[in-house]
């Protein structure tokens, strides 16, 4: 896809990843809106307070992109919440929380977004915010990788219905990044320098390193219905390899 002109919108797009990635298709000549609880003038060419496990809010906000822009080509679902606590600790308070801002968010804005592309009548490009924690097993985030194992799926089932409407769906898998929601465990020592030695990059990613691959997955015309790993190859680490 040729982003040039393009309507887009980012969802948690005032920091983080999501900033990254409204930067980033700016650059490319797209058109961007953000929709985030903390969403401010000056953020994107236009700005939408909005909380997606709110199905009205969600409504609203994709119909007004839609129309401000005059279509909307462009969906990147990036907003997400963490947590830590183990399973026999964790509330069920806790584990709506982040499901439904994971999970249901995602289903929603995915939702609304597929069905303006669809009316549009000229395709489009969904590209969801996955994570590594999609195929792990961490302790203490068991709502975490949960929700991320099931946007791969909702991703990998949107492609397939989505697709004769001329509308690709995809996500992108960070590793370890350097964003809000991991900026907590900079406070656990040596964890970071660790991470590092961890990865075959010999770094922790950016936000701008993850938003690029969402870019990427924007622009493969012929690529649907796929997760892309961009970490750093930190996720290629196993404790059992037998070269130290």
């Amino acid at each position: 896809m040729n982003l040039e002109g393009a309507g887009a919108l980012v969802t948690g797009g005032s920091s983080g990843i999501g900033a990254a990635t409204v930067a980033a298709l700016a650059k490319a000549g797209a058109r961007v809106a953000v929709l985030d609880r903390a969403a401010a003038d000056g953020q994107g060419d236009v700005a939408l307070p909005c909380d997606i496990t709110d199905e009205r809010q969600v409504e609203e906000a994709v119909r007004r992109v839609h129309d401000e822009f005059g279509g909307l080509d462009v969906a990147v679902l990036n907003a997400g919440i963490g947590g830590l606590a183990h399973i026999v600790d964790m509330t069920l308070e806790e584990f709506d929380r982040v499901m439904d801002v994971n999970l249901k968010g995602t289903f929603l804005t995915l939702r609304e977004s597929a069905r303006a592309m669809v009316e549009g009548g000229n395709g489009g490009v969904i590209v969801a915010t996955s994570s590594t924690s999609s195929y792990l097993a961490e302790r203490g985030m068991a709502h975490y990788n949960a929700s991320k194992a099931a946007v791969n799926q909702l991703v990998r089932i949107a492609a397939r219905e989505l697709g004769p409407a001329g509308i690709r769906v995809n996500a992108v898998a960070p590793g370890v990044t350097q964003t809000p929601l991991f900026a907590p465990t900079e406070h656990l020592p040596g964890y970071w320098d660790r991470l590092a030695e961890r990865t075959p990059s010999g770094v922790i990613g950016t936000a701008e390193d993850v938003a690029e691959a969402i870019l990427a997955m924007a622009r493969l015309d012929w690529v649907t219905g796929q997760v892309l790993t961009a970490d750093g190859g930190i996720s290629l680490f196993s404790p059992i390899d037998p070269i130290s």
